[in-house]
């Protein structure tokens, strides 16, 4: 984790090639496009409806009938009846108990067929769905009161999951994205993305429905919170292709982390990564010039931020800062949120921005959260200053465009513009993202390179 200068990319690890984060601002342009910007396409009323619903219908079943990896598939079909039902004859007054039935009816279907297979139709009989277990009576619902989205996101971070696949089931099982988009949205085909997600379920196979003992719930809490991360890292900043942003991926890692905050409210951390995400969406109308050029942040249009992003965002700091621990999501919040209250560039308190990278470096001694120092360092201190930081990195990060992004942004401002073409080519060459290829190309001619 880092702050908003250099970006989110996982505590600094997993992510080390060809990805920024939110926080690249400084360095360079930033900000993108993400759940609310007006930039960004939201989700239909259906569509909202379902990714509402598609948690606490998956948990449902899960908590009736077992068998995660079958009851998320009928899930799916549920809710792909509903996408092309729903638009054209509305939805039903009690859309969580349609789904509920549909989905039911789907798996307890799934569960015979493979019952029948071994002959024993006489278990399948006692999985039958009966109408008033799942159809609300006159004036109220049946549909479960309890809110499953937490022991979902718990049951698909589990840490025998590499990151790649609780990211991907996360978007299917509890974001409720169709494996189609999910694979769109990570530029792979979508037969390799349902063999990541079909993979991860199989992973998953007779894992418990419940969330985790008082002794290891901080460390899955943690892996929540790391995955919803790593989601909106990848829609911020794409790790790669011709996308800077992606954008669906970014309104699904707030919509979701939104979600853990109304079900743990008194969490700071969760607090203070739903303020990160927020202060750096603030950005998001200002981030990208007419011609779609990347526009870094000591260069945007302030005035074009979302100040109400910006009003929630700070409430949020101030909440997770008055709570202890206050842990690195808080402190990178609290960054963001010295650079979102500044209304020029020059404004900006980085004697104060230095002292909570400070504290940060304290808590995780991170590569990528020293590389936010150092530059922090240079705008307190002088370029040559911060110099002397990026070098000490060169061993960690030596293979790191951000590592030569900011070199080269450093030795711009020392006056060093020769070196600094030459290393913004550098960075140019290492990143996997066509916009910030073009984004350092563009500053090394500007230098004469």
């Amino acid at each position: 984790m880092h702050s908003t200068i250099v970006g989110m990319t996982n505590e600094g690890a997993g992510r080390r090639r060809g990805h920024t984060g939110p926080g690249a601002d400084a360095a360079r342009g930033a900000g993108a496009p993400g759940p609310e910007s007006p930039e960004g396409r939201g989700p239909s009323r259906t569509e909202a409806l379902l990714r509402e619903h598609a948690p606490q219908v998956l948990g449902a079943l899960v908590r009736r009938y077992g068998h995660f990896d079958q009851a998320e598939d009928a899930v799916q079909e549920a809710l792909l009846a509903a996408s092309g039902q729903w638009p054209e004859q509305g939805a039903p007054d009690n859309p969580r108990g349609w789904l509920i039935k549909v989905a039911s009816r789907r798996l307890v279907d799934q569960l015979r067929a493979e019952q029948a297979r071994r002959r024993r139709e006489e278990s399948a009989a006692a999985l039958s769905v009966r109408d008033h277990d799942t159809d609300p009576a006159p004036g109220e619902s049946r549909a479960p009161s309890e809110d499953d989205t937490l022991t979902l996101l718990f049951l698909c971070c589990d840490p025998s999951l590499t990151p790649a696949a609780q990211v991907a089931l996360t978007l299917r099982a509890v974001g409720g994205l169709t494996t189609a988009e999910i694979a769109r949205a990570h530029l792979v085909p979508e037969a390799t993305m349902a063999q990541r997600i079909s993979r991860a379920k199989q992973k998953l196979k007779g894992a418990r429905f419940r969330q985790p003992g008082p002794d290891d719930r901080d460390a899955r809490l943690d892996a929540v919170l790391k995955v919803l991360y790593l989601i909106y890292n990848e829609g911020h900043t794409a790790t790669s292709g011709t996308d800077l942003h992606r954008a669906e991926l970014a309104r699904e890692a707030i919509r979701l982390t939104r979600a853990v905050r109304t079900l743990l409210p008194q969490e700071g951390a969760v607090a203070g990564l739903l303020a990160l995400m927020l202060l750096t969406e603030a950005r998001s109308p200002a981030r990208c010039g007419a011609d779609g050029a990347l526009v870094p942040l000591d260069e945007q249009d302030r005035t074009r931020w979302d100040a109400a992003a910006v009003e929630e965002g700070l409430g949020l700091v101030r909440e997770a800062l008055a709570r202890s621990p206050v842990g690195p999501y808080q402190l990178q919040a609290a960054i963001a949120a010295v650079h979102d209250e500044a209304k020029r560039s020059e404004d900006t308190d980085w004697p104060q921005i230095l002292g909570l990278y400070d504290v940060l470096v304290r808590q995780m001694p991170d590569p990528m959260a020293r590389l936010g120092r150092a530059v922090a360092v240079a705008m307190v201190h002088g370029p040559e200053a911060g110099l002397t930081e990026v070098d000490a990195l060169g061993g960690e990060l030596g293979g790191h465009h951000r590592l030569y992004a900011v070199r080269a942004h450093l030795l711009e401002r020392a006056g060093r513009d020769a070196e600094a073409g030459a290393a913004y080519r550098s960075a140019a060459e290492k990143t996997l993202s066509a916009p910030e290829a073009d984004y350092l190309r563009s500053r090394a001619l500007r230098l004469g390179g």
